[in-house]
Formats: structure tokens, sequence, C-alpha cells
């Protein structure tokens, strides 16, 4: 059986696919790019912040 992940601390998804898919002990995750989930907006000011980003996206998503 799969679980699907989703949380409103990281950006929904903006394609036709989910922030994670647990499939037993297995999760799987896709789309994540540097949107801050609060303003919607698209973070580009160096990669540096760009993937501070991601990765706070990335951590909301793990934690769900």
């Amino acid at each position: 059986m799969k679980k699907i992940i989703f949380t409103e601390k990281a950006p929904a998804p903006i394609g036709p696919y989910n922030q994670a898919v647990l499939k037993g002990d297995t999760l799987y995750t896709s789309g994540q790019i540097a949107i801050n989930p609060t303003t919607g907006e698209l973070v580009t000011t160096t990669i540096e912040i760009e993937t501070e980003q991601v990765m706070q996206n990335m951590k909301a998503v793990l934690e769900a």
C-alpha cells in the first residue's frame, strides 16, 4: 500500500505529481524547487539561497 504525503509547509505541486509517496520503507520525492511556501514566490537571489529554500521544503515534506 502506498501513502501520499502532503504538507502545507512546503509548496504545493505545480504539476501532476505529489510532494512525496511512501511505499513500504521507501519515500519517493519529486518536484521540489525554490518556492517559498508562505509567499508562493520563486526564490531567485543566489544559488545558495535557492538551495537553502529547496532543503527547507524537503525537510517539511520529510517531517510530514
